[in-house]
C-alpha cells in the first residue's frame, strides 16, 4: 500500500500514519528523517544535501526528491510506505508522480484529514498545555505566531495538492477533527475501499 497523507500542520497525520505503519507493516517516510540518515549513510545525494544544510541553505526540491526514490528502492518499501509531509508542492507531487511511474508503481490513496482551522489552533494550544504540565519540552512550533505563519505555508504550496490528487481520482477525505480512535476508523474505511 503506497499513500499520502495530506492535510495542515496538527491535523494528527504523524499520529494516524504510526498507527498505519503498525497496522500495513510499511514504513512511514518522513523527509526529515530521510535528509538525516541519507548525509549519516554518506550516500551521493546524503553527501549534497550535507554540502547545502552545511552552507546553511535549504535543501533543493531536486535533493529532496532524489532522497525520496532512493529511500522507495529500499527492501522495507517493497510493499509499499506511507508519505507523511512530502509531498509539499505541486512540483514535489509531479515528481512522486514521475519516479513512481519509473518503477512501474502507483499511489493507492491520498488520504486528507479535513480540518477546521480555529479548532486546529485550539488543539496545538492544548498539545502545549499538556507537555508543559507533564515537565515534557514544549515544540517550538507549538505557539500562535509559529503556527499561523505554518498554516499560511500549507495553504500557499500544500493545499493546492487537495485539487492536484483529486482530479487524479486518488484523494480520499476524512474528519481530521474527529478523536484520534474514530479517525483512525475511517481511515481504515478508506482503505478497503482502494
Amino acid at each position: 500500500m503506497r499513500l499520502i497523507l495530506l492535510g495542515p500542520p496538527g491535523a494528527g497525520k504523524g499520529t494516524q500514519a504510526q498507527r498505519l505503519v503498525d497496522r500495513l507493516g510499511v514504513p512511514q517516510l518522513s523527509t526529515g528523517d530521510m535528509l538525516r540518515a541519507a548525509v549519516k549513510a554518506e550516500t551521493d545525494v546524503g553527501k549534497r544535501a550535507k554540502a547545502v544544510m552545511d552552507a546553511g541553505e535549504l535543501v533543493s526540491d531536486a535533493i529532496v526528491n532524489a532522497i525520496v526514490a532512493e529511500r522507495i528502492d529500499q527492501e522495507d518499501c517493497a510493499d509499499g510506505f506511507i508519505l507523511d509531509g512530502y509531498p509539499r508542492t505541486l512540483a514535489q507531487a509531479d515528481a512522486v508522480e514521475q519516479m513512481l511511474a519509473e518503477r512501474g508503481l502507483a499511489l493507492d490513496a491520498v488520504i486528507e484529514l479535513a480540518v477546521d482551522d480555529k479548532a486546529l489552533v485550539g488543539r496545538i494550544a492544548k498539545r502545549a498545555d499538556q507537555a508543559r504540565a507533564n515537565g515534557e519540552a514544549v515544540r517550538k512550533d507549538d505557539n500562535a505566531e509559529v503556527f499561523d505563519e505554518r498554516l499560511r505555508e500549507y495553504y500557499k504550496k500544500t493545499a493546492p495538492l487537495i485539487g492536484y490528487y483529486h482530479a487524479k481520482g486518488k484523494l480520499r477525505s476524512v474528519d481530521g477533527m474527529a478523536d484520534i480512535e474514530d479517525v483512525t476508523r475511517q481511515i481504515e474505511q478508506v482503505l478497503q475501499s482502494v
